[in-house]
């Protein structure tokens, strides 16, 4: 190389190396401060203790999310196609993935209370045909299960020391996924003012809580492809990228530095994203219904 000729790259890679300097400060300075809170508010908090409710607050904070390898790919495809756009790109991108991210585990755990529930309702059943008081048979199968949740405490007091359990376990229904507990409340209420069967409704409940679970993955599996259609369009366009690379035709400096390429890269991420969004929103609407 000659003397004196500017070197194409450099200028993004100390971008890319500055914008990671940064981001590592500022995760480091969070963390230095709230060490420095810990040990030394109020003189009252001794080390030992400070570090034990320091550390997994910090194991917690630092653990890997999908969505900052967003701004890992922006970096690379910026120092490649040497324009700060795919940079920008990747970091408008991380509040977007991660509220997808975190839907996707909010639905998890809903499916997951779910299935707490539907066995909530067999085990009470159950634990009511041993002999069981309700009551004990109640805070037997909660303890089991873990369907209660954030409520559980409140329920199983209600259900020892006689209070009103049907409107505890109607506060646990208000839960994602937990609506099942309201059915639960309207048993319990009516086999205690009109002494029914309670095994019998809860057996009944159960039943008809594992159908709409079944309906709702049959919904499911015959939706899969569909989705998997939407991913696959979703991707065409990157790898059309990748051949035209392959090829040598160099499409990323044709998108990023020529002003046909913008325009292109404009429109086409701008149906891109709607085309998606579009799909998403008809796939949710057919699995809410």
């Amino acid at each position: 190389m000659a003397q004196g000729q500017p070197v194409a790259g450099h200028p993004w890679y100390a971008a890319a190396l500055c914008a990671g300097a940064m981001a590592w400060l500022c995760v480091e300075r969070g963390h230095g401060a709230r060490r420095g809170r810990l040990l030394f508010a109020d003189g009252a908090l001794p080390v030992a203790a400070a570090r034990a409710r320091w550390w997994p607050e910090r194991r917690a904070r630092l653990r890997f999310r999908p969505e900052w390898l967003c701004p890992v790919a922006g970096v690379l495809l910026a120092v490649w196609g040497e324009s700060l756009l795919p940079l920008l790109a990747g970091a408008a991108a991380v509040p977007l993935v991660g509220r997808r991210l975190r839907a996707r585990d909010r639905g998890r755990e809903r499916d997951r209370r779910t299935d707490a529930v539907i066995a909530l309702c067999g085990a009470v059943a159950g634990e009511l045909r041993a002999g069981a008081q309700p009551g004990q048979a109640l805070r037997f199968a909660a303890r089991t299960t873990g369907a209660l949740g954030a409520e559980e405490a409140a329920v199983l007091a209600a259900a020892r020391f006689g209070g009103d359990v049907a409107e505890a376990l109607r506060r646990a229904a208000r839960a994602e996924g937990a609506g099942g507990l309201a059915g639960l409340a309207a048993c319990w209420e009516v086999a205690v003012d009109g002494g029914a069967g309670l095994a019998s409704g809860l057996d009944r409940l159960e039943s008809a809580l594992r159908e709409q679970r079944e309906q709702r993955e049959r919904l499911r599996a015959q939706l899969s492809g569909t989705w998997a259609t939407v991913v696959l369009l979703a991707v065409l366009p990157a790898a059309g990228l990748a051949m035209g690379s392959v090829l040598g035709a160099e499409p990323l400096r044709v998108l990023l530095h020529t002003p046909a390429g913008l325009v292109c890269l404009a429109v086409g991420g701008a149906l891109e994203a709607a085309g998606l969004w579009w799909v998403g929103r008809i796939v949710r609407a057919g699995e809410e219904a």
